[in-house]
């Protein structure tokens, strides 16, 4: 990295540094009681510290800043009484701090006192301006926040929190966000109204941060973990990795990458995986139940509530609609390619089994089942198709339409079915709640029971090693191909609908009527969920290559999401690597050279 230059910015310790909308101008606040405003040369502020709205806080009483630069002192504001906790700019030439003094201050950028924000009880430990400068919001040990008009006068008190207040955030449209002692993180209108209590965390939440487009919401805690958070309260993360109190939380400019401080010495970058490349409506105001790559990954298939089946051309990150594939006479829940991908399978509520080529000519009516069919898939070899219906039992067929085993012994529809990879045993799933095993001959393996709801989806990973099952009451289990259960997974918050394994078996995707997508390792650790669907999510699948991930809704929408992690973290370290280069919060040489081997 470059070599850093240090100087004394304070007589004791800063308690933080944050720059300005510019990114040419940084306020820094200390323990002295003082605000300090510098000058950072234009010519090389966005090539040296390429900072955009980052910003962070620093524990000692010096600033080191990158290629030797020295920022020019422009001011000292020496109008608090006692140490400074905090400061926010607005990009109308005016900030706000808070002090231990328990009062907040609103300046000039020249430096003038503008006026002395009184009333709370407290030290003030966060202050924040809105997006449009319009408001101003303090939060207080006092156990409340204040808002206050862009020219300091009070406007209410937003009361509720049984414990002191340790950080607030305006999101882009005005909801304001506060963290706790008491653990919890509270949102509330624009106006002060009380909306939802956020519970998760298992100690002080120490800093929340609102997402650039206002929809996802971060939470650091002395408990260790970062949070994320829908807008509307929803949980959809937990990360874990720090081994101290998170300080703090903050967006990248683009929304995808997340950078959190903690305790423990240390800077984490997080990718918050799942870019959305394309979305696809072609099923209008019909809910899509099933989605499937072929085996060369350029062609996507869509099964719908429209009874029928779309084909869609995609290469090169992009899509066009090439065949639709008309002839059920009920909902089709269900595709799968052949192996060779020459041949489609679809199941349907007309209780029928169709194979199809691509040009969609229809090969084979396959009649037996006496109930809708659920699932189809092919044999590893091409030769055999397995279907699950309504009527209890799994069918294997040839293709040429030829029953060749009925399979029976669940107590109610079967819902799913799938061969393993070497092709010699069957997994189906149930309403009955239960998973078996089979051999080809129809016999029974073994019996994975264990869940609370009827079973919607099961899948070997591709290596054979492991087998996962979904069911409606929101968990997903993952267990040995001998049936032993390894994990249990509970973060979803409705039914578990789909679940998709990427092709090198170390990710699991799991689609739910939460409206979520959340990816697991195979030890049962969560990444950051895909959010962007504002249905259930009905199916998932990865790519043959597993660089994307495609998901379908109830509502008829199509998510197509990049999973391709060495993409996206040289574009993410593109983003940041200066930051972390020359960020004074971060101290660790190990930390300023995680983009080293990158770019």
């Amino acid at each position: 990295g470059e070599e850093l230059q240090t100087f004394n910015a304070h007589q004791e310790q800063v308690t933080e540094v944050r720059f300005n909308r510019d990114s040419y101008t940084l306020a820094t606040t200390s323990e002295d009681g003082t605000v300090k405003l510098w000058k950072i040369d234009q010519r090389i502020g966005n090539r040296e510290l390429g900072i955009g709205n980052w910003e962070s806080g620093i524990g000692n009483r010096e600033l080191g800043i990158g290629n030797g630069l020295q920022p020019q002192l422009l001011h000292t504001l020496v109008n608090h009484r006692d140490g400074v906790n905090t400061v926010s700019f607005s990009s109308n030439g005016k900030l706000v701090t808070g002090s231990r003094d328990w009062y907040a201050k609103l300046w000039s950028q020249e430096g003038q006192l503008i006026k002395t924000l009184t009333g709370h009880g407290m030290w003030v430990t966060s202050v924040s301006f809105s997006h449009d400068n319009q408001t101003i919001a303090t939060a207080s040990l006092d156990r409340t926040a204040k808002l206050w008009t862009g020219n300091g006068e009070y406007l209410t008190t937003l009361d509720g929190h049984e414990a002191g207040l340790t950080s607030v955030s305006f999101s882009p449209d005005g909801q304001i966000a506060t963290g706790s002692e008491d653990r919890t993180i509270r949102l509330w209108s624009q106006r002060g109204q009380f909306l939802q209590t956020l519970k998760g965390h298992y100690d002080t939440v120490t800093s929340v941060s609102f997402s650039p487009n206002g929809q996802e919401l971060a939470s650091g805690s002395k408990d260790k973990t970062v949070k994320l958070w829908s807008k509307d309260g929803q949980l959809l993360v937990t990360l874990r990795g720090h081994d101290s109190q998170v300080n703090s939380v903050s967006f990248s400019p683009n929304g995808q990458l997340l950078l959190t401080a903690s305790e423990d010495k240390t800077v984490k970058l997080w990718s918050l995986v799942g870019e959305q490349l394309q979305t696809l409506t072609g099923h209008q105001n019909y809910g899509i139940r099933n989605i499937a790559f072929s085996p060369d990954g350029k062609i996507i298939a869509t099964a719908s509530t429209d009874k029928t089946v779309k084909l869609w051309n995609w290469e090169a990150d992009k899509i066009i609609r090439r065949q639709t594939l008309v002839g059920n006479q009920g909902e089709v829940r269900s595709i799968s390619f052949s192996p060779d991908g020459k041949l489609i399978a679809t199941g349907s509520t007309d209780k029928t089994v169709r194979l199809w080529s691509l040009e969609g000519k229809k090969n084979q009516t396959l009649k037996g089942h006496q109930g809708a069919v659920f699932s189809v898939n092919f044999s590893p070899d091409g030769k055999l198709i397995a279907s699950a219906s309504a009527d209890k039992t799994i069918k294997l067929w040839n293709l040429k339409g030829e029953v060749l085993k009925t399979i029976t012994g669940h107590e109610q529809a079967v819902t799913s079915v799938a061969f393993s990879p070497d092709g010699k045993t069957l997994v189906s799933a149930s309403l009955d709640k239960t998973i078996k095993l089979w051999n080809l001959e129809g016999n029974p393996i073994n019996t994975l029971a264990g869940h609370n709801g009827g079973v919607l989806s099961v899948s070997f990973s591709p290596n054979g090693k492991s087998i996962a099952s979904a069911s409606v009451d929101g968990v997903v289990k993952l267990w040995s191909n001998k049936g032993k259960e390894l994990h249990t997974l509970t973060e979803h918050k409705a039914g578990v609908t789909s679940i998709s394994f990427s092709p090198d078996s170390q990710t699991l995707a799991t689609a739910s009527a939460d409206q979520t997508v959340k990816l697991w390792s195979l030890d049962g650790e969560e990444f950051p969920a895909l959010v962007g669907h504002q249905a259930g999510v009905a199916s998932v699948s990865f790519s043959p290559d597993g660089k994307t991930i495609a998901t379908a809704d109830l509502a008829g929408r199509v998510i197509l999401w990049n999973f391709n992690l060495d993409d996206l973290l040289q574009r993410g370290c593109g983003w940041v690597e200066n930051y972390l280069k020359t960020n004074p919060e971060i101290h660790s040489d190990r930390d300023r050279a995680l983009c080293d081997d990158i770019n």
